[in-house]
């Protein structure tokens, strides 16, 4: 019988796509991330269906949508809930453990962490179906992080990205059962915000200036949701994001630049802590001989806004945020040097690491196998269309929302009405509207063509696939 395959699943926090070398970027370089695309596969459109870190997280687990996990804005994943990837895995013999940020328990207090001190009526959120685990509360800090493990909570000095590899490491070396197959989750805090670099990085780019990208200075014409988010590079960043006070003398341009430089600088910092991290456990698997038959895959929770469009964070269905990096590497059946088309959403990884395993998937998984399309097979009928729906009113700003996207276009649905699970102060006031994009000629997203009346017969398609996809998923439908 042959062997199955371990699995080294490497996740970071706000990662886009665009911030990784093997995707072109402009702004840095990520050689040890290279190393994965250019021993295996480089996915170019692979999405999430909830651009925020916690929806994502449980969708990836679970290979379903926000609406059936109960995960829509920051509610935690239950741990009870049999269909989750690592307890599938865990069951049929893979040695299992996860590193890092955790995030699917996102506010629960040390009091109602562990299952016998459970609060009454709290969901038990710690991680479940993993032999170890050591996870950071929430967020995490970036120095000397605490972390919960089963038993009780730890505190680790040093740097976060640093500490998650070492425990990884350590956990490959010395605690796993040799005598199965892996399954191990690292997952990084960086680059999420605030963005505070380690030791060795904070130097890094002292002396360059960061391009900025084309779209910084966009004024958001005929996009109101848009107009109204409050992510502004120039205006909503923080002294504690940016750690100092601007000179005096400042022209509005030079001071948007200058909050940009500061920001995007130590973003890209937090980012070479992690391709570090990457390097650390390649090395790894190279020195013991598990790289031939170990599955690694390299991706972050959502995209995130690099100064385009003048803004930072995600939320957004727009590409920036929509988009996921996807590397994978997997000598024992994927070619290298290869880039995908193929479309890919964060519902499919565990349907797709299971088939790798050899395990059934449950058909209570939305998601599809991409294992054939990751071999360049793509069978015929894969999908050409994905939903997805944000529904946190009010975060940063941003108008709930949802649409779907196709190969070539996007037709977005803002509804901005208490019909999401999370309303707050800065819920925009928005009368419901559409918007429509040709991703081929407008790949930037900058003109919204929806009341163009020579795009009708394809707002109706669009609309069918949409609501064809919403029925299939079983979302409710907003729109008339």
């Amino acid at each position: 019988m042959e062997s199955r395959p371990n699995i080294l699943f490497i996740m970071s926090d706000d990662h886009a796509a665009h911030a990784i070398s093997a995707y072109g970027s402009r702004i840095n370089q990520t050689p040890h991330l290279d190393r994965i695309a250019q021993g295996g596969l480089r996915l170019d459109n692979c999405f999430c269906t909830n651009s925020i870190c916690t929806p994502s997280r449980a969708s990836i687990l679970t290979g379903q949508y926000g609406h059936v996990t109960g995960v829509k804005g920051w509610e935690p994943l239950d741990n009870r809930r049999p269909i989750q990837l690592q307890k599938l895995l865990q069951g049929a013999g893979y040695a299992t453990a996860i590193f890092g940020k955790w995030h699917l328990g996102c506010g629960l207090t040390d009091s109602v962490w562990k299952d016998d001190n459970r609060a009454p009526g709290a969901v038990p959120a710690d991680p479940a179906g993993f032999d170890e685990w050591c996870v950071l509360p929430g967020q995490g800090l970036y120095f000397d992080p605490q972390f919960h493990t089963a038993q009780g909570t730890v505190r680790h000095e040093g740097y976060v990205s640093d500490i998650v590899t070492d425990l990884s490491l350590d956990w490959l070396e010395q605690k796993r059962d040799h005598d199965k197959p892996f399954f191990l989750c690292v997952h990084h805090k960086a680059p999420h915000r605030e963005w505070e670099p380690g030791p060795a990085y904070q130097h890094l780019y002292e002396d360059e200036e960061i391009p900025q990208p084309e779209t910084f200075n966009d004024n958001y014409t005929g996009r109101p949701a848009a107009a109204a988010a409050k992510m502004r590079i120039l205006g909503d960043l923080e002294r504690k994001d940016v750690k100092a006070d601007p000179p005096d003398g400042l022209s509005e341009a030079e001071l948007k630049n200058w909050y940009y430089q500061r920001y995007i600088k130590d973003y890209l910092r937090c980012v070479a802590s992690v391709d570090a991290s990457v390097g650390r456990l390649l090395g790894y698997l190279d020195q013991n001989g598990l790289a031939e038959n170990t599955i690694v895959i390299y991706t972050s929770d959502q995209g995130f806004f690099l100064g385009d469009h003048g803004w930072y964070d995600k939320r957004f269905i727009y590409e920036e945020s929509l988009r996921m990096p996807f590397l994978l590497r997997y000598p024992h059946e994927i070619a290298a040097g290869g880039v995908g088309e193929a479309m890919l959403t964060n519902t499919d990884f565990a349907p797709t690491l299971l088939d790798f395993a050899g395990i059934e998937t449950p058909r209570e998984m939305q998601g599809t196998s991409a294992r054939a399309m990751l071999r360049g097979q793509t069978p015929p009928g894969w999908q050409k269309a994905l939903y997805y729906r944000y529904w946190n009113n009010g975060g940063h700003g941003v108008a709930a929302h949802y649409g779907v996207r196709t190969l070539t276009h996007k037709l977005i649905y803002f509804y901005s009405l208490p019909l999401g699970t999370h309303n707050s102060s800065d819920s925009p006031a928005l009368e419901p509207y559409w918007e429509l994009f040709d991703l081929t000629q407008d790949p930037q997203e900058l003109n919204n063509i929806y009341g163009d009346p020579a795009n009708a017969d394809l707002v109706r398609e669009l609309k069918r696939e949409l609501e064809r996809l919403q029925t299939q998923l079983g979302d409710e439908r907003i729109h008339g």
